[in-house]
């Protein structure tokens, strides 16, 4: 029930993924919206269930309806059936923070992990780079950003299929002596960690630089995926306009018709479905406002093999690690 085009494109795409994709999918809100709605397809799909949920939080909701005034929404009924084994995952393009709440209190947190961190997949050059927090923690003490460490390499390897994930902090310069204190402090914890931290990045090294998984405090993330979004969209968006000035122009871009749509799809956010909230007891997706079906279908697509990688498990074990080195217990005191 979350998203712009909300229950349409939801719906849409959940019939793509079970259709198209394989994926069986529970679609979950007012159960008479949610007939209306699929009732306007000409196929109902095995693999298609219905659950009905009477409450529906609002992206003007405060995120904390979903604890008290509505109890009974369809972020909190979703949660409780990936909780009760129901469901393998979580998907929504819905209130972040109430989402945020419901997978928190419905699924509870990995053992060791304090704060859930949302994490964007972000075109590279050569590959993509996964950024964490990109909005779920405006600010973040050094363990935690160990905690996302640990969390987006895992994450990288299990699911993206990267091998040996290169772990870099976000700062203003490269030098482990850059920015203020907290950020020092930041890079020291990370260095002894027993991750794969290759030291500070700068903000040009999300989209062409040698590091798989950047971490960050939510409010930089955030800034970073929105100046993301905004480029590609600007970069397409020029292409079009050029190509419409001259038809040389629109020959040449015609002729480059592949590259142009490689070029569409590397900065389409709908490609890569939506951010894991990682951190959480359960695999759980948080798509876009905006998003289509077609990144509804690719969320699905995601989240099934988010649900089957056992990345979760992993995560548990190594921070469990962590936490019994020397430095995690010198932080944990400090902090």
């Amino acid at each position: 029930m979350g998203g712009d085009g909300a229950p349409g494109a939801a719906v849409a795409g959940a019939l793509e993924a079970v259709h198209e994709v394989g994926i069986p999918v529970t679609l979950v809100g007012p159960i008479k919206k949610l007939r209306r709605e699929v009732g306007r397809f000409k196929f109902m799909p095995h693999g298609l269930e219905l659950v009905d949920a009477t409450d529906v939080i609002g992206m003007k909701d405060p995120p904390t309806s979903v604890l008290r005034r509505k109890r009974n929404s369809s972020l909190s009924v979703c949660a409780e059936l990936v909780r009760d084994g129901k469901a393998a995952a979580m998907v929504t393009c819905g209130n972040t923070g109430a989402a945020w709440l419901a997978a928190k209190s419905a699924l509870g947190m990995i053992e060791g992990v304090d704060r859930p961190a949302l994490a964007a997949i972000l075109p590279r050059l050569d590959s993509h780079t996964l950024v964490l927090d990109v909005g779920a923690n405006m600010e973040c003490k050094p363990h935690q950003l160990v905690q996302f460490a640990v969390m987006g390499s895992f994450y990288a390897e299990s699911v993206m299929g990267v091998k040996e994930p290169r772990v870099g902090l976000m700062s203003v310069g490269e030098e482990g002596n850059k920015g203020g204190p907290k950020v020092r402090e930041q890079y020291r914890v990370l260095s002894e960690a027993g991750i794969h931290f290759v030291g500070n990045v700068e903000g040009r090294d999300v989209f062409v630089g040698d590091v798989d998984v950047i971490v960050c405090d939510g409010f930089t993330g955030n800034v970073i995926l929105k100046v993301a979004e905004g480029l590609g969209e600007m970069v397409v968006g020029m292409l079009r306009e050029e190509a419409g000035r001259s038809p040389v122009y629109g020959a040449g871009l015609l002729m480059a018709k592949g590259a142009f749509r490689n070029l569409k799809r590397k900065v389409d956010y709908s490609e890569y479905g939506g951010a894991p909230l990682l951190g959480v007891n359960g695999p759980c997706l948080i798509g876009h406002g905006r998003s289509t079906a077609k990144a509804i279908r690719n969320a699905v697509r995601v989240a099934d093999s988010y649900a089957a990688s056992g990345v979760i498990e992993r995560i548990g074990e190594k921070i469990l690690e962590v936490l019994d080195a020397p430095v995690g217990e010198a932080d944990n005191h400090n902090a």
